[in-house]
Protein backbone atom coordinates (compact mmCIF):
# COMPACT_ATOMS: atom_id res chain seq x y z
CA UNK A 1 0.00 0.00 0.00
CA UNK A 2 1.51 3.17 -1.07
CA UNK A 3 0.13 5.64 2.12
CA UNK A 4 -1.40 4.42 5.26
CA UNK A 5 -5.32 4.70 5.08
CA UNK A 6 -5.24 8.04 7.71
CA UNK A 7 -2.95 9.76 4.93
CA UNK A 8 -5.18 8.41 1.70
CA UNK A 9 -8.57 9.84 4.10
CA UNK A 10 -6.09 13.16 4.72
CA UNK A 11 -6.28 12.70 8.53
CA UNK A 12 -3.07 13.21 10.20
CA UNK A 13 -2.73 11.21 13.13
CA UNK A 14 -4.55 12.42 16.50
CA UNK A 15 -2.13 13.37 18.88
CA UNK A 16 -4.06 13.58 22.11
CA UNK A 17 -2.92 11.75 24.91
CA UNK A 18 -4.68 7.91 25.48
CA UNK A 19 -6.57 7.92 28.45
CA UNK A 20 -7.21 3.87 27.81
CA UNK A 21 -4.56 0.97 27.46
CA UNK A 22 -5.78 -2.18 26.35
CA UNK A 23 -4.52 -5.39 26.28
CA UNK A 24 -5.42 -8.17 23.65
CA UNK A 25 -6.08 -6.20 20.74
CA UNK A 26 -8.09 -8.59 18.87
CA UNK A 27 -10.89 -8.11 16.60
CA UNK A 28 -13.62 -8.09 19.02
CA UNK A 29 -11.80 -5.16 20.74
CA UNK A 30 -11.79 -3.35 17.61
CA UNK A 31 -15.39 -4.22 16.29
CA UNK A 32 -16.99 -3.82 20.07
CA UNK A 33 -15.91 -1.76 22.89
CA UNK A 34 -13.94 0.64 20.37
CA UNK A 35 -17.31 1.98 18.82
CA UNK A 36 -18.89 3.00 21.93
CA UNK A 37 -15.51 4.61 22.70
CA UNK A 38 -15.13 6.53 19.22
CA UNK A 39 -19.28 7.33 20.02
CA UNK A 40 -18.62 8.85 23.33
CA UNK A 41 -15.89 10.63 21.88
CA UNK A 42 -17.83 12.17 19.08
CA UNK A 43 -20.94 13.15 21.28
CA UNK A 44 -18.81 14.32 24.90
CA UNK A 45 -15.46 14.70 23.82
CA UNK A 46 -12.74 13.49 26.11
CA UNK A 47 -9.15 11.75 25.81
CA UNK A 48 -10.44 8.36 25.57
CA UNK A 49 -7.85 7.28 23.10
CA UNK A 50 -6.26 4.22 22.94
CA UNK A 51 -2.79 2.48 23.48
CA UNK A 52 -3.10 -0.95 22.34
CA UNK A 53 -0.85 -3.79 23.07
CA UNK A 54 -0.44 -7.10 21.80
CA UNK A 55 0.82 -9.61 24.43
CA UNK A 56 2.08 -12.51 21.91
CA UNK A 57 2.84 -11.60 18.23
CA UNK A 58 3.21 -8.34 16.18
CA UNK A 59 0.84 -9.00 13.35
CA UNK A 60 -1.77 -7.04 14.13
CA UNK A 61 0.71 -3.75 15.14
CA UNK A 62 2.70 -4.66 12.05
CA UNK A 63 -0.90 -4.18 9.82
CA UNK A 64 -2.11 -1.25 11.67
CA UNK A 65 0.91 0.91 11.73
CA UNK A 66 1.18 2.01 7.52
CA UNK A 67 -2.25 2.65 8.07
CA UNK A 68 -1.53 5.34 10.81
CA UNK A 69 -3.74 3.37 13.09
CA UNK A 70 -6.73 3.43 11.21
CA UNK A 71 -8.86 0.73 10.45
CA UNK A 72 -12.09 0.11 8.77
CA UNK A 73 -14.92 -1.60 10.76
CA UNK A 74 -17.46 -3.01 8.58
CA UNK A 75 -21.26 -3.82 9.73
CA UNK A 76 -22.49 -7.00 7.90
CA UNK A 77 -26.16 -6.21 7.99
CA UNK A 78 -28.62 -8.52 5.87
CA UNK A 79 -29.52 -6.15 4.08
CA UNK A 80 -25.83 -4.97 3.03
CA UNK A 81 -22.08 -3.97 4.21
CA UNK A 82 -21.91 -0.90 6.07
CA UNK A 83 -18.24 0.54 6.54
CA UNK A 84 -17.03 3.30 9.08
CA UNK A 85 -13.63 3.89 9.85
CA UNK A 86 -11.91 3.86 13.05
CA UNK A 87 -9.34 6.54 14.49
CA UNK A 88 -9.23 6.03 18.11
CA UNK A 89 -6.51 4.16 18.36
CA UNK A 90 -2.65 6.08 19.24
CA UNK A 91 0.01 3.91 19.07
CA UNK A 92 0.27 -0.19 19.17
CA UNK A 93 3.03 -2.10 21.64
CA UNK A 94 4.13 -5.47 21.30
CA UNK A 95 5.01 -6.83 24.80
CA UNK A 96 7.49 -9.23 24.35
CA UNK A 97 9.74 -7.48 22.10
CA UNK A 98 9.39 -4.16 25.01
CA UNK A 99 7.27 -5.38 28.18
CA UNK A 100 8.84 -1.76 29.61
CA UNK A 101 7.18 0.03 27.39
CA UNK A 102 4.34 -1.30 28.06
CA UNK A 103 4.39 -0.66 31.60
CA UNK A 104 5.30 2.60 31.11
CA UNK A 105 1.89 3.36 28.88
CA UNK A 106 0.04 1.62 32.04
CA UNK A 107 1.69 3.72 34.87
CA UNK A 108 1.35 6.80 32.52
CA UNK A 109 -0.13 9.23 34.47
CA UNK A 110 -3.13 10.40 31.30
CA UNK A 111 -4.33 7.08 31.56
CA UNK A 112 -6.87 6.10 33.93
CA UNK A 113 -8.22 2.77 32.59
CA UNK A 114 -6.98 -0.23 31.50
CA UNK A 115 -9.28 -2.86 29.67
CA UNK A 116 -8.89 -6.55 28.61
CA UNK A 117 -9.88 -8.87 25.72
CA UNK A 118 -6.71 -11.77 26.39
CA UNK A 119 -9.61 -14.54 26.08
CA UNK A 120 -10.35 -16.93 29.18
CA UNK A 121 -7.05 -18.71 29.31
CA UNK A 122 -5.12 -15.39 29.62
CA UNK A 123 -6.04 -14.70 33.06
CA UNK A 124 -4.18 -17.79 34.11
CA UNK A 125 -6.55 -18.98 36.74
CA UNK A 126 -8.38 -22.03 37.21
CA UNK A 127 -12.08 -22.12 34.96
CA UNK A 128 -12.94 -24.93 37.22
CA UNK A 129 -12.24 -22.37 40.66
CA UNK A 130 -11.46 -18.97 39.62
CA UNK A 131 -8.24 -19.05 41.62
CA UNK A 132 -4.67 -18.39 39.93
CA UNK A 133 -2.65 -21.06 38.98
CA UNK A 134 0.38 -20.59 40.55
CA UNK A 135 1.90 -23.55 38.51
CA UNK A 136 1.08 -21.58 34.86
CA UNK A 137 4.64 -21.31 32.97
CA UNK A 138 3.96 -17.35 32.40
CA UNK A 139 2.52 -16.96 36.45
CA UNK A 140 5.58 -18.75 37.15
CA UNK A 141 7.65 -16.11 34.90
CA UNK A 142 5.93 -13.57 37.08
CA UNK A 143 6.82 -14.40 39.84
CA UNK A 144 10.38 -14.36 39.55
CA UNK A 145 10.96 -11.48 37.04
CA UNK A 146 10.21 -7.26 37.16
CA UNK A 147 9.34 -7.85 33.16
CA UNK A 148 6.27 -9.72 33.37
CA UNK A 149 4.63 -12.54 30.73
CA UNK A 150 1.10 -12.89 31.76
CA UNK A 151 -2.11 -10.30 31.44
CA UNK A 152 -2.05 -10.31 35.49
CA UNK A 153 2.00 -9.92 35.42
CA UNK A 154 1.20 -6.73 33.69
CA UNK A 155 -1.56 -5.43 35.74
CA UNK A 156 0.67 -5.89 38.81
CA UNK A 157 3.65 -4.63 37.18
CA UNK A 158 2.12 -1.47 36.10
CA UNK A 159 0.03 -1.06 39.44
CA UNK A 160 3.15 -1.28 41.20
CA UNK A 161 4.67 1.75 39.14
CA UNK A 162 1.86 3.53 39.54
CA UNK A 163 2.11 3.08 43.68
CA UNK A 164 5.93 3.82 43.11
CA UNK A 165 5.20 7.00 41.61
CA UNK A 166 2.95 8.26 43.59
CA UNK A 167 -0.30 7.73 41.32
CA UNK A 168 -3.80 6.38 41.85
CA UNK A 169 -4.66 2.94 40.50
CA UNK A 170 -6.14 2.29 37.50
CA UNK A 171 -9.61 0.54 36.56
CA UNK A 172 -9.21 -2.73 35.43
CA UNK A 173 -12.54 -3.11 32.99
CA UNK A 174 -12.42 -6.98 32.01
CA UNK A 175 -14.18 -7.20 28.72
CA UNK A 176 -13.77 -10.96 28.36
CA UNK A 177 -16.76 -13.85 28.44
CA UNK A 178 -16.24 -14.67 32.60
CA UNK A 179 -18.97 -15.22 34.41
CA UNK A 180 -18.54 -11.86 37.36
CA UNK A 181 -15.16 -10.97 35.15
CA UNK A 182 -14.35 -8.05 37.47
CA UNK A 183 -14.61 -10.14 40.52
CA UNK A 184 -12.52 -13.01 38.98
CA UNK A 185 -10.15 -10.62 38.00
CA UNK A 186 -9.84 -8.79 40.82
CA UNK A 187 -9.28 -11.88 42.84
CA UNK A 188 -6.40 -13.11 40.46
CA UNK A 189 -4.40 -9.38 40.59
CA UNK A 190 -4.96 -9.67 44.44
CA UNK A 191 -3.31 -13.43 45.12
CA UNK A 192 -0.49 -12.60 42.09
CA UNK A 193 0.00 -9.03 44.29
CA UNK A 194 0.31 -10.93 47.85
CA UNK A 195 2.87 -13.42 45.76
CA UNK A 196 5.05 -10.57 44.80
CA UNK A 197 4.42 -7.67 47.89
CA UNK A 198 1.57 -8.34 50.20
CA UNK A 199 1.79 -4.39 51.34
CA UNK A 200 0.66 -3.65 47.38
CA UNK A 201 -2.01 -6.20 47.20
CA UNK A 202 -3.14 -4.25 50.02
CA UNK A 203 -3.13 -1.29 48.57
CA UNK A 204 -4.57 -2.51 45.55
CA UNK A 205 -7.40 -3.83 47.16
CA UNK A 206 -8.55 -0.79 49.10
CA UNK A 207 -7.99 1.83 45.78
CA UNK A 208 -8.28 0.43 42.68
CA UNK A 209 -11.26 -0.77 40.98
CA UNK A 210 -12.78 -3.76 39.18
CA UNK A 211 -15.95 -3.49 37.77
CA UNK A 212 -17.77 -6.47 35.83
CA UNK A 213 -19.13 -6.05 32.08
CA UNK A 214 -21.12 -8.02 30.26
CA UNK A 215 -19.95 -7.68 26.06
CA UNK A 216 -22.32 -8.70 23.76
CA UNK A 217 -21.47 -8.41 19.45
CA UNK A 218 -20.31 -11.53 16.92
CA UNK A 219 -16.97 -10.52 15.39
CA UNK A 220 -16.16 -13.32 13.19
CA UNK A 221 -12.59 -13.67 11.99
CA UNK A 222 -11.23 -11.52 8.74
CA UNK A 223 -10.71 -13.58 6.04
CA UNK A 224 -8.57 -13.13 2.78
CA UNK A 225 -11.53 -12.58 0.92
CA UNK A 226 -13.04 -9.68 3.52
CA UNK A 227 -9.87 -7.80 2.81
CA UNK A 228 -10.75 -7.55 -0.77
CA UNK A 229 -14.40 -6.71 0.01
CA UNK A 230 -13.60 -4.09 1.95
CA UNK A 231 -11.28 -2.37 -0.46
CA UNK A 232 -14.21 -2.96 -3.21
CA UNK A 233 -16.93 -1.38 -0.81
CA UNK A 234 -14.68 1.57 0.15
CA UNK A 235 -11.73 2.48 -2.33
CA UNK A 236 -9.15 1.99 0.27
CA UNK A 237 -6.86 -1.04 0.53
CA UNK A 238 -7.39 -2.08 4.68
CA UNK A 239 -5.11 -4.50 5.73
CA UNK A 240 -6.52 -4.76 9.52
CA UNK A 241 -10.56 -4.13 9.18
CA UNK A 242 -13.15 -5.89 11.42
CA UNK A 243 -16.81 -7.34 10.62
CA UNK A 244 -19.49 -7.61 13.27
CA UNK A 245 -22.82 -7.91 12.88
CA UNK A 246 -25.47 -4.84 13.64
CA UNK A 247 -26.43 -6.13 17.34
CA UNK A 248 -24.29 -4.44 19.55
CA UNK A 249 -24.61 -4.64 23.86
CA UNK A 250 -22.32 -3.28 26.70
CA UNK A 251 -23.08 -3.81 30.09
CA UNK A 252 -21.18 -2.19 32.86
CA UNK A 253 -20.93 -2.08 36.76
CA UNK A 254 -20.33 1.82 37.47
CA UNK A 255 -17.59 1.12 39.79
CA UNK A 256 -14.74 3.36 38.39
CA UNK A 257 -11.76 4.99 40.43
CA UNK A 258 -10.94 7.12 38.39
CA UNK A 259 -12.41 9.10 35.22
CA UNK A 260 -14.04 7.27 32.44
CA UNK A 261 -15.78 8.11 29.38
CA UNK A 262 -19.31 9.83 29.51
CA UNK A 263 -21.26 6.89 27.88
CA UNK A 264 -24.57 8.74 27.78
CA UNK A 265 -25.88 8.36 24.51
CA UNK A 266 -24.04 5.76 23.24
CA UNK A 267 -26.05 2.35 24.08
CA UNK A 268 -23.95 1.32 27.09
CA UNK A 269 -25.57 0.43 30.03
CA UNK A 270 -24.19 1.07 33.59
CA UNK A 271 -26.00 -0.68 36.20
CA UNK A 272 -25.23 -1.50 40.07
CA UNK A 273 -25.24 -5.35 39.51
CA UNK A 274 -24.37 -6.90 35.98
CA UNK A 275 -24.98 -10.59 37.33
CA UNK A 276 -28.05 -11.26 35.85
CA UNK A 277 -27.22 -9.82 32.29
CA UNK A 278 -23.31 -11.81 32.39
CA UNK A 279 -25.65 -14.86 33.35
CA UNK A 280 -28.54 -14.65 30.49
CA UNK A 281 -25.49 -14.03 27.95
CA UNK A 282 -22.91 -16.39 28.70
CA UNK A 283 -25.78 -19.01 29.47
CA UNK A 284 -27.92 -18.37 26.26
CA UNK A 285 -25.80 -16.99 23.61
CA UNK A 286 -22.55 -18.61 24.50
CA UNK A 287 -23.44 -21.62 25.63
CA UNK A 288 -25.83 -22.12 22.63
CA UNK A 289 -22.85 -20.76 20.56
CA UNK A 290 -20.76 -23.38 21.53
CA UNK A 291 -23.44 -26.05 21.69
CA UNK A 292 -23.58 -25.41 18.34
CA UNK A 293 -20.26 -24.96 17.35
CA UNK A 294 -19.02 -28.57 18.37
CA UNK A 295 -22.12 -30.33 17.33
CA UNK A 296 -22.79 -28.65 14.01
CA UNK A 297 -18.60 -28.72 13.37
CA UNK A 298 -19.01 -32.68 13.75
CA UNK A 299 -22.08 -32.77 11.57
CA UNK A 300 -20.17 -30.99 8.35
CA UNK A 301 -21.53 -27.17 8.78
CA UNK A 302 -18.49 -24.62 8.64
CA UNK A 303 -20.63 -21.81 9.99
CA UNK A 304 -22.84 -20.95 12.44
CA UNK A 305 -25.24 -19.88 9.57
CA UNK A 306 -25.11 -23.08 7.90
CA UNK A 307 -26.23 -24.69 11.01
CA UNK A 308 -29.08 -22.62 11.72
CA UNK A 309 -30.03 -23.90 7.94
CA UNK A 310 -30.90 -27.18 9.55
CA UNK A 311 -34.29 -27.71 10.82
CA UNK A 312 -32.67 -29.90 13.89
CA UNK A 313 -30.46 -27.97 14.75
CA UNK A 314 -32.80 -24.85 15.25
CA UNK A 315 -35.10 -26.69 16.79
CA UNK A 316 -32.03 -28.34 19.11
CA UNK A 317 -31.42 -24.52 20.13
CA UNK A 318 -35.04 -23.92 20.84
CA UNK A 319 -34.53 -26.75 23.07
CA UNK A 320 -31.59 -25.65 25.07
CA UNK A 321 -32.93 -22.20 25.63
CA UNK A 322 -36.52 -22.60 26.67
CA UNK A 323 -36.22 -26.09 28.44
CA UNK A 324 -32.65 -26.19 29.79
CA UNK A 325 -30.98 -22.30 30.00
CA UNK A 326 -33.93 -20.09 30.39
CA UNK A 327 -35.34 -22.21 33.65
CA UNK A 328 -32.18 -21.03 35.56
CA UNK A 329 -31.62 -17.47 35.00
CA UNK A 330 -33.21 -14.42 36.60
CA UNK A 331 -33.96 -12.37 33.94
CA UNK A 332 -32.11 -8.35 33.90
CA UNK A 333 -34.82 -5.72 34.64
CA UNK A 334 -37.00 -5.17 31.74
CA UNK A 335 -35.81 -7.97 29.58
CA UNK A 336 -38.21 -10.81 28.12
CA UNK A 337 -35.82 -13.95 27.92
CA UNK A 338 -38.53 -15.76 25.07
CA UNK A 339 -37.82 -12.58 23.02
CA UNK A 340 -34.17 -12.95 23.67
CA UNK A 341 -34.05 -16.05 22.51
CA UNK A 342 -35.52 -15.16 19.31
CA UNK A 343 -33.37 -12.39 18.72
CA UNK A 344 -30.21 -14.54 19.25
CA UNK A 345 -31.57 -16.85 17.00
CA UNK A 346 -32.42 -14.50 14.17
CA UNK A 347 -28.32 -13.51 14.42
CA UNK A 348 -27.31 -16.72 14.05
CA UNK A 349 -28.97 -17.24 10.75
CA UNK A 350 -27.80 -13.73 9.49
CA UNK A 351 -26.30 -14.90 5.94
CA UNK A 352 -23.92 -11.67 6.38
CA UNK A 353 -21.98 -13.54 9.12
CA UNK A 354 -19.44 -16.10 8.41
CA UNK A 355 -18.67 -17.09 11.87
CA UNK A 356 -16.92 -20.47 11.55
CA UNK A 357 -17.72 -23.29 14.03
CA UNK A 358 -13.72 -24.10 14.00
CA UNK A 359 -13.47 -20.35 15.71
CA UNK A 360 -15.81 -20.83 18.32
CA UNK A 361 -15.16 -24.20 19.50
CA UNK A 362 -11.25 -22.93 20.25
CA UNK A 363 -10.23 -23.31 23.90
CA UNK A 364 -13.56 -25.32 25.07
CA UNK A 365 -11.85 -26.20 28.14
CA UNK A 366 -11.17 -22.74 29.45
CA UNK A 367 -15.23 -22.16 28.25
CA UNK A 368 -17.03 -24.69 29.17
CA UNK A 369 -17.31 -24.22 32.68
CA UNK A 370 -18.79 -20.71 32.74
CA UNK A 371 -21.06 -21.20 29.02
CA UNK A 372 -22.42 -25.17 29.89
CA UNK A 373 -20.95 -26.58 33.37
CA UNK A 374 -22.44 -24.46 35.92
CA UNK A 375 -26.24 -24.02 33.67
CA UNK A 376 -25.98 -28.34 33.87
CA UNK A 377 -24.84 -28.05 37.50
CA UNK A 378 -27.91 -25.67 38.68
CA UNK A 379 -29.93 -28.12 36.80
CA UNK A 380 -28.64 -31.25 38.14
CA UNK A 381 -29.73 -29.40 41.87
CA UNK A 382 -33.34 -28.97 40.91
CA UNK A 383 -33.53 -32.09 39.08
CA UNK A 384 -34.74 -30.91 35.38
CA UNK A 385 -33.73 -31.84 32.49
CA UNK A 386 -29.82 -31.80 31.04
CA UNK A 387 -30.21 -34.27 27.61
CA UNK A 388 -29.30 -31.14 25.48
CA UNK A 389 -26.34 -29.89 27.19
CA UNK A 390 -25.10 -33.42 27.88
CA UNK A 391 -24.86 -34.18 24.37
CA UNK A 392 -23.23 -30.25 23.86
CA UNK A 393 -20.06 -31.30 26.49
CA UNK A 394 -20.32 -35.11 24.93
CA UNK A 395 -19.46 -33.44 21.71
CA UNK A 396 -17.02 -31.29 23.20
CA UNK A 397 -15.08 -34.56 24.24
CA UNK A 398 -15.58 -36.22 20.68
CA UNK A 399 -14.04 -33.08 19.30
CA UNK A 400 -10.80 -33.03 21.25
CA UNK A 401 -9.83 -36.22 20.29
CA UNK A 402 -8.33 -34.54 17.01
CA UNK A 403 -10.79 -36.49 14.48
CA UNK A 404 -14.08 -35.74 13.04
CA UNK A 405 -16.75 -38.26 12.17
CA UNK A 406 -14.82 -39.22 9.01
CA UNK A 407 -12.06 -39.87 10.40
CA UNK A 408 -10.85 -36.61 8.98
CA UNK A 409 -8.51 -34.46 11.46
CA UNK A 410 -9.22 -31.52 13.55
CA UNK A 411 -7.19 -28.73 14.47
CA UNK A 412 -7.95 -28.40 17.68
CA UNK A 413 -6.86 -25.18 19.47
CA UNK A 414 -6.83 -25.78 23.43
CA UNK A 415 -4.49 -24.81 25.92
CA UNK A 416 -5.00 -28.26 27.19
CA UNK A 417 -5.12 -30.39 23.70
CA UNK A 418 -2.35 -32.62 23.72
CA UNK A 419 -3.93 -33.74 27.47
CA UNK A 420 -7.74 -34.35 25.91
CA UNK A 421 -6.43 -36.10 23.19
CA UNK A 422 -5.09 -38.49 25.53
CA UNK A 423 -8.62 -38.99 27.40
CA UNK A 424 -10.13 -40.43 24.34
CA UNK A 425 -10.53 -44.59 24.94
CA UNK A 426 -12.86 -46.93 22.83
CA UNK A 427 -15.01 -47.67 25.82
CA UNK A 428 -17.35 -44.11 26.23
CA UNK A 429 -17.58 -44.85 29.80
CA UNK A 430 -13.85 -45.09 29.95
CA UNK A 431 -13.56 -41.69 27.53
CA UNK A 432 -16.07 -40.47 30.09
CA UNK A 433 -14.52 -41.69 33.74
CA UNK A 434 -11.22 -39.98 32.24
CA UNK A 435 -12.75 -36.46 31.25
CA UNK A 436 -14.57 -35.78 34.47
CA UNK A 437 -10.82 -36.36 36.43
CA UNK A 438 -9.97 -33.11 34.95
CA UNK A 439 -10.59 -30.89 38.00
CA UNK A 440 -9.64 -27.55 35.92
CA UNK A 441 -12.30 -28.11 34.20
CA UNK A 442 -15.19 -29.73 35.90
CA UNK A 443 -16.39 -28.66 39.26
CA UNK A 444 -16.42 -31.45 41.88
CA UNK A 445 -20.18 -30.86 42.13
CA UNK A 446 -20.27 -33.20 38.74
CA UNK A 447 -16.81 -34.57 38.83
CA UNK A 448 -19.05 -36.99 41.52
CA UNK A 449 -22.28 -36.81 40.23
CA UNK A 450 -23.27 -40.31 38.81
CA UNK A 451 -25.80 -39.31 36.80
CA UNK A 452 -24.14 -36.87 34.39
CA UNK A 453 -21.32 -39.27 34.16
CA UNK A 454 -24.46 -41.48 33.18
CA UNK A 455 -26.08 -38.79 30.95
CA UNK A 456 -22.65 -38.07 28.85
CA UNK A 457 -21.83 -41.64 28.24
CA UNK A 458 -25.51 -41.79 26.76
CA UNK A 459 -24.24 -39.19 24.95
CA UNK A 460 -21.08 -39.99 23.63
CA UNK A 461 -22.14 -43.48 23.11
CA UNK A 462 -24.86 -41.87 20.63
CA UNK A 463 -22.69 -39.74 19.31
CA UNK A 464 -20.01 -42.51 18.09
CA UNK A 465 -23.13 -44.82 16.91
CA UNK A 466 -25.15 -42.15 15.21
CA UNK A 467 -23.29 -38.97 14.44
CA UNK A 468 -23.63 -35.72 15.83
CA UNK A 469 -26.82 -34.66 13.62
CA UNK A 470 -28.93 -37.72 14.41
CA UNK A 471 -28.26 -36.88 18.14
CA UNK A 472 -29.50 -33.16 17.84
CA UNK A 473 -32.87 -34.49 15.93
CA UNK A 474 -33.63 -36.96 19.14
CA UNK A 475 -32.80 -34.39 21.79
Amino acid sequence: MEAGLHDRLNHPPAATPAGIVHLGLGAFFRAHVASYLADAMARHGGDWGVIGVSLQSPGTRDRLRPQGWAYTAVELAPDGEKPQIMTLLRDVLVAPENPQAVLDAMAAETVSIVSLTVTEKGYCHEPATGRLDPAHPDIAHDLEHDLPKSAPGYLVRALQLRHARGLPPFTVLCCDNLPENGRVVRAVVLELARLIDPALADWIGDNGAFPSTMVDRIVPATTPDDLDRVAALTGLRDEAPVMHEPFRQWVIEDHFCGPRPDFSGTGAQLVADVTPFEHMKLRMLNGTHSALAYLGYLAGHQTIADVMTDPAFVAYARHLWQAEIIPTLTPPENTDLGAYADALAARYANPAIRHQTWQIAMDGSQKLPQRILATIADNRAAGRDISGQALAVAAWMRYTSGRDETGAPIDVKDPLAPRLAALWHEDPRDTVTAFLALSEVFPETLRNDAGFADALTQALSGLVAQGARAMVADV
